[in-house]
């Protein structure tokens, strides 16, 4: 019984495999004819599936800046972005996206040895990080190997050697993973979906206004009371706003 309810869900996860793969493709072609809201309509409906990936998350955002979107095409280049860091081709796209943003916010400069280990960990998702330990592990295990069994004293050195620079970088990988792990953590981004709104100082709405905020803004979430969500910007403000106007990556 265990077995055919394995079969039948394997079968149906390669049907539905195959026919978000058919919906792709049309979204494609619609994207190609200029068809954008058709296309974002097919592309959406492969995400509410349950699909993920850079390039469905890429397409779509192309097509809601095809649209003059500025905040859905913000949201899903970060979304593309998240899958695949160093991915040029989003990277430049989410600038020129960026660029329809009204609101100037300078960024606070990290230092530079934080910097540096930021920018590192960031190189890699935490599950590419992961896998990369994993074939490390698997290098040191081989060449402990022919260390062990090697007759010749040549390889049994260039094997040990290997083998300690392997255990030394699966520590490292190790190390950035974790701290890849740790940033994501921490990080909690979302992107301003309302046309305009006001911050406040407090998470009611009688409290002060500290600053206004326009679609496409780039924010991190601290903190959540009832409706409320307390962000910070890039420059060090923060403040509180409605639930609805932000939506988290």
């Amino acid at each position: 019984m265990k077995m055919i309810l394995y079969i039948f869900t394997f079968l149906l996860s390669i049907s539905f495999s195959a026919q978000n793969t058919t919906v792709f493709e049309k979204a494609n072609i619609l994207y190609n004819q200029g068809k954008y809201a058709e296309s974002i309509d097919a592309y959406q409906s492969i995400i509410d599936s349950g699909k993920h990936s850079p390039e469905l998350y890429y397409n779509l955002a192309n097509a809601h800046y095809k649209l003059n979107n500025i905040a859905p095409s913000i949201y899903y280049y970060e979304k593309a972005k998240q899958l695949a860091p160093n991915d040029a081709d989003i990277k430049n796209n989410m600038a020129f996206a960026k660029n329809m943003t009204i609101d100037a916010i300078d960024i606070i400069p990290e230092a530079g040895f934080s910097k540096l280990l930021r920018n590192i960990a960031n190189f890699m998702t935490f599950d590419g990080w992961a896998k990369t330990a994993v074939g490390l592990v698997f290098c040191f295990v081989v060449l402990f190997l022919i260390y062990y069994f090697a007759y010749s004293t040549l390889k049994k050195r260039l094997a040990f050697i290997g083998s300690i620079v392997s255990l030394v970088l699966v520590c490292i990988t190790l190390a950035f993973a974790f701290h890849k792990f740790n940033l994501d953590q921490i990080d909690k981004p979302a992107i301003v979906f309302a046309a305009e709104t006001k911050v406040k100082s407090e998470p009611n709405t009688r409290s002060e206004e500290s600053f206004r905020l326009h679609e496409g803004t780039k924010v991190q979430v601290l903190d959540t009371v009832k409706n409320w969500k307390k962000i910070k910007l890039a420059d060090g403000k923060t403040g509180w706003v409605i639930n609805e106007d932000i939506k988290e990556l």
